[in-house]
């Protein structure tokens, strides 16, 4: 099974984009000269000629300004370059010293590193940039960036490891990492991060074990499937767990579930292509929130627990298991 989910950062360009369809009346006209020569940059670098120099920066599409014209928040979607050229983020970007939201999103031309001049933009808490063909690694500057309480860089081709300064943002907590080629452990500081954390860092190729901190803390969502992950992770489970969705599936874990309790709020677990063994849980059939449920190519056995949501479950979430269901009389 794979888990498929409409990120916070999708609703967010959604709305940046119907919110510039908008007329913006006491904005009309307004624009900052030192905003402008800034977007005029980040225009020229990305190399699309959406913005014209005679219209105020502030009527711009993707554009948004406070009551003084000044810009807080940049929301670039799925433009085109001319010509189809490729371009870069422009250092410039760190020339906007009150933007808030910053979402550079489906631009395949986008490529480089991502430019330290964003450690300027000391107000910006969301920062997204995600299905680019932006390279180089995650930043370890970024834990300069105090006010960030979000950040997205999915779907992009950064390398090397996840750097472990991170854990010290002390606003984070909405990490989209995933769809990368990501190495190296999971960091451990991740788990001094403020809750509740949503973390995401699926489809690397990260190692080692997971960091028992992210067993310490309040876990909304936790998605680490599709790596080289090994050992067993099972103190991510407990029935007073508040975490809602745990997806660990396709990597190298092992251990017995046989005692396992799962966070009785679980809407989606999906520990499939694995090497868990033992029983089911009874348990599972407290689980009333469970709506996506895979279990698939691992090692367990005896009889599929009886009762609950189990039931709505088809073979194919138990496939090539040593399971059986209790016939009903």
């Amino acid at each position: 099974m794979e888990t498929t989910h409409m990120t916070f950062s999708i609703i967010i360009f959604t709305a940046l984009l119907t919110f510039s369809s908008l007329p913006h009346p006491t904005l009309a006209g307004k624009c900052n000269k030192d905003d402008k020569v800034a977007l005029l940059s980040i225009q020229s670098h990305l190399g699309f000629n959406g913005w014209q120099s005679s219209i105020a920066c502030c009527d711009w599409s993707g554009v948004f300004c406070d009551a003084d014209g000044r810009v807080n928040g940049l929301g670039i979607v799925n433009f085109f370059s001319a010509g189809g050229a490729a371009g870069t983020i422009s250092p410039a970007i760190g020339d906007l010293p009150f933007l808030q939201e910053l979402f550079l999103h489906k631009l395949s031309y986008l490529v480089g590193e991502i430019p330290r001049s964003l450690t300027r933009l000391q107000k910006l808490t969301t920062l997204g940039i995600s299905w680019t063909n932006v390279s180089g690694p995650v930043p370890a500057f970024l834990s300069e960036m105090k006010s960030l309480n979000y950040l997205d860089l999915s779907f992009n081709n950064l390398t090397g490891p996840i750097p472990a300064s991170l854990g010290t943002l002390p606003n984070l907590n909405f990490i989209h990492l995933d769809r990368n080629r990501l190495t190296g452990p999971i960091p451990a500081s991740l788990g001094n991060l403020p809750p509740p954390l949503s973390l995401f860092l699926s489809h690397n190729m990260l190692s080692g074990s997971v960091p028992t901190s992210l067993g310490e803390i309040h876990i909304n969502t936790l998605d680490i499937s599709r790596n080289q992950l090994v050992g067993d992770p099972s103190f991510l489970f407990g029935a007073s767990k508040p975490t809602d969705t745990i997806i660990i599936s396709r990597n190298l874990f092992k251990f017995d579930l046989t005692g396992v309790e799962f966070p009785v709020n679980l809407t989606t677990l999906d520990m499939s292509h694995n090497m868990i063994y033992g029983e089911m849980p009874k348990q599972m059939t407290k689980l009333n929130m469970l709506q996506n449920f895979n279990g698939s190519y691992n090692r367990l056995c005896g009889e599929i627990p009886q009762g609950g949501r189990v039931q709505d479950f088809d073979q194919f979430s138990f496939f090539h298991n040593s399971l059986k269901r209790r016939l009903s009389r």
